[in-house]
């Protein structure tokens, strides 16, 4: 059964950011993710960390000027220096802290504009990974569905996979997020299998809910089961929308703590 980190972008969300890591220990994490955590002082996200002996796997990059409609810039012509802003910004924080990983936003692309965003994004991407290999981190890039998000430059396994080829870095790596995957593409053991070397995360959520992994399309019994099969070594991400409370909805974790093949899910996986 693979190790599960909660996402404090989504989870215990009724609770200040620092106070989210200590409810994430209580109900059983020993690792937590964040989108964007800088307006909690470095120092501070250390000591709460540390003090329940929790890690922190990944943060993603500033999306830029939210106000503005942008979801990223990595992918941007001429917003090169903005990105490699964030980039620092995301690697210092995230070192100060502990974090493994940073999740480097492509940003939202018009179709004609996607041969010039690709060679953007595979330039800035370079000097990302160069920038967050000396403070021995990874560089995350994750598919998000048009549904959600439209327009996301990044947005299949298969592309993520090629600009990863282009770009030549070993730390590197794609966040494999099952529920934006199963959206856009399905086929998603397969996809696991085939593209294992360049996985550095799996995130879960119900599709088409993204709720808790214990409803809708996807069976993560089957999942977990392809993970271990494949040999997957790293976190799964509990990256949903709770139906309620946090804790009201983490049955599904104890459930596959002690059996996975008892847990109650519906469906199959597409």
């Amino acid at each position: 059964m693979p190790r599960f980190s909660a996402n404090l972008g989504f989870l215990f969300t009724e609770l200040p950011e620092i106070d989210r890591v200590a409810a994430a220990a209580a109900a059983g994490f020993k690792a937590v993710e964040m989108h964007w955590p800088y307006q909690v002082p470095a120092e501070e996200m250390r000591r709460a960390l540390a003090s329940n002996h929790v890690t922190m796997l990944g943060l993603n990059t500033p999306v830029g000027n939210a106000a503005a409609g942008d979801f990223g810039l990595g992918a941007l012509p001429g917003r090169e220096s903005e990105f490699q802003q964030a980039v620092e910004q995301s690697v210092s924080y995230g070192h100060a802290i502990g974090a493994t990983a940073v999740h480097c936003m492509s940003g939202l692309v018009a179709p004609d504009a996607a041969s010039a965003a690709e060679s953007t994004f595979v330039a800035n991407l370079k000097l990302a990974a160069d920038r967050a290999a000396q403070a021995g981190m990874t560089v995350l890039i994750e598919p998000i569905n048009h549904r959600d998000k439209p327009g996301y430059f990044l947005h299949t396994v298969e592309q993520a996979a090629s600009i990863i080829d282009q770009v030549g870095r070993r730390n590197v790596k794609i966040m494999f997020d099952c529920y934006h995957t199963q959206i856009m593409q399905g086929d998603l053991t397969r996809r696991l299998k085939d593209f294992l070397d360049v996985i550095g995360h799996v995130q879960i959520a119900a599709v088409p809910s993204r709720a808790e992994p214990d409803e809708g399309e996807v069976d993560y019994r089957t999942i977990c089961r392809t993970l271990d099969d494949v040999g997957y070594g790293g976190w799964v991400g509990a990256e949903y929308k709770p139906r309620g409370r946090t804790e009201d909805g983490l049955g599904w974790l104890s459930a596959w703590s002690r059996d996975p093949s008892s847990s109650s899910t519906q469906g199959a996986v597409a």
